[in-house]
C-alpha cells in the first residue's frame, strides 16, 4: 500500500486497488496487434524530428531575450564582485592588486605620504652629505700591484674602511624608513577603508609606535649578525685554509637562515602597528601569518626590491653622470683602486638623485608590507568581514558569518 502523497515514479503499486485509474495502453482493434501493446499507427521509424520553433519563418520578429529567446550562457553565473571600499577589493589579493594597491594609496594620498616622504629623506640626506664631507675617513687605496700577505692586508684594510662609511648613512636611512614606514602604514589602513586622512592624524595614531618599531628593528638586526657571526667565527678562529673554507661553508649557511627569517618575520612591522603587538609578540604573530605562504610571500618581496633596484639604478645613472661632470672627477677613480677625492657639486647632485629615490621607495614598500599582511589576514582569519563591517558597507552587520 502506497499512502505517500504528490507524483508517483512509473511502475509503482496501485494504491488501495484502484487500478482503473491508471492509464494504459489501448487495445489493438483488429486483433492483429500483440495484446497490451500500443496502437499499431505509429509513425514510421527514423521520422521523427524535433519539434520546429512556431515562430520561425520569414517575417517574424527575433525572439525576446529571457527565457526561451536569446543567446544562452553556458554554466552559472560567475560570483558577485568584492566590495572595495577603498584602494583594494576585500578579499584575497593577487600580486598585481598588491602592487597597485600601494601605488594608488599613494597617490590618492600623495600630500600625506609622499609629502612626509620627502621631508624625511631630505633630513636623512643632509646629514648623510655632512658626515661624508666631515666626519667620515677618505677611503682606503688599493695597490692593484700588490701580492700575497700584503694584498690580503690591503683588501681587510678597504672593506673595514667601506664597513665604517656605511654605518652611519645605513643607521640615518633606518631611522628614516621607520618613520616613514610608521605614516605610511596608518595611511594605507585608512586607504583600505576609503577613508581620508591628514598628516597629523596619520603621526598621532603613529608616534607611540615609532619606539617599538625601532626595538623591532634593532632587534632584528642583532639577530641577523648573531647568525652571522656563529656561521663565520669558527672558521675565522681557525685561521687556515682549512678555516677559510669552514668559514665559506658557515657564511653559505647562514645566508640561507638569515632570509628564511627575513621572509618569515617580514609583517612584524605592521602587526606591531595595527594591532599594537610588542616587539616578541609582533615576531610570533609574523611568523605565524607567513607559515604556509612562506614562498608566496618571498617571491612578492623579491619582486619589490627587484623593482626598487631597477628604480633606484634608473634615477642613479644620470645623477651620477652629471655628479661626475659638474665636480670635474675622473670616472675611472670611481670604480679604479684610486680614491677619489670628490667635491661638494658632486655630494649634492648624488644627494639629490638620492632623495628623489627614497622619496618614492620609503613609501611602496612600506604599502606593499601592509597590505601583504592584510592579505595574509584576509586568507586565514577573514579580515575582508571586519574591513567591511569596519567601513559600513550593507549586509556586514555583527552577525554576518565568518567564511
Amino acid at each position: 500500500m502506497n499512502d505517500s502523497p504528490g507524483w508517483a515514479s512509473p511502475g509503482s503499486a496501485p494504491s488501495d486497488g484502484k487500478e482503473k485509474a491508471i492509464p494504459r495502453p489501448s487495445d489493438p482493434q483488429d486483433g492483429s496487434g500483440p495484446t497490451g501493446q500500443w496502437s499499431p499507427e505509429q509513425p514510421p521509424p527514423g521520422q521523427w524530428s524535433p519539434p520546429s520553433n512556431p515562430g520561425s519563418g520569414p517575417g517574424t520578429r527575433p525572439p525576446t531575450p529571457g527565457w526561451g529567446g536569446g543567446p544562452q550562457r553556458q554554466g552559472w553565473a560567475g560570483p558577485p564582485a568584492a566590495a572595495k571600499p577603498g584602494v583594494i577589493p576585500l578579499r584575497p589579493l593577487s600580486l598585481g592588486e598588491i602592487l597597485d594597491g600601494s601605488v594608488s594609496a599613494l597617490r590618492a594620498h600623495w600630500r600625506t605620504a609622499l609629502g612626509f616622504s620627502l621631508t624625511v629623506s631630505v633630513i636623512t640626506q643632509i646629514a648623510v652629505i655632512l658626515m661624508q664631507r666631515y666626519l667620515l675617513p677618505e677611503p682606503t687605496s688599493i695597490d692593484p700591484n700588490a701580492t700575497g700577505a700584503e694584498a690580503l692586508r690591503q683588501t681587510a684594510d678597504s672593506a673595514r674602511s667601506t664597513l665604517i662609511s656605511l654605518a652611519p648613512g645605513s643607521l640615518l636611512s633606518m631611522i628614516a624608513t621607520l618613520f616613514t614606514a610608521s605614516v605610511v602604514t596608518v595611511i594605507i589602513s585608512r586607504s583600505v577603508l576609503g577613508r581620508p586622512t591628514t598628516l597629523a592624524d596619520s603621526w598621532a595614531e603613529a608616534r607611540p609606535r615609532v619606539l617599538p618599531l625601532l626595538g623591532l628593528t634593532v632587534l632584528v638586526a642583532v639577530i641577523m649578525a648573531a647568525i652571522m657571526a656563529v656561521g663565520i667565527g669558527p672558521g675565522l678562529l681557525l685561521g687556515s685554509e682549512a678555516g677559510a673554507a669552514l668559514a665559506f661553508l658557515g657564511f653559505a649557511a647562514a645566508c640561507v637562515v638569515m632570509l628564511w627569517l627575513n621572509v618569515s618575520f617580514a609583517l612584524a612591522a605592521p602587526a606591531l602597528m595595527l594591532e599594537r603587538q610588542s616587539i616578541v609578540a609582533a615576531l610570533r604573530r609574523s611568523a605565524k601569518l607567513v607559515r604556509g605562504a612562506w614562498w608566496r610571500t618571498f617571491g612578492i618581496l623579491a619582486l619589490t626590491y627587484l623593482l626598487t633596484f631597477l628604480l633606484t639604478f634608473l634615477v642613479s645613472i644620470p645623477f651620477t653622470a652629471i655628479a661626475v661632470i659638474a665636480d670635474g672627477t675622473e670616472a675611472g677613480d670611481l670604480f679604479g683602486g684610486t680614491a677619489p677625492s670628490v667635491g661638494w657639486p658632486f655630494l649634492i647632485v648624488t644627494g639629490i638623485g638620492e632623495v628623489i629615490v627614497s622619496t618614492l621607495i620609503y613609501p611602496f614598500v612600506a604599502g606593499v608590507m601592509a597590505l601583504l599582511y592584510m592579505d595574509q589576514r584576509i586568507r586565514r582569519e577573514a579580515l575582508d568581514l571586519d574591513l567591511a563591517r569596519a567601513a559600513g558597507l550593507p549586509g556586514y552587520g555583527d552577525n554576518t558569518p565568518r567564511s
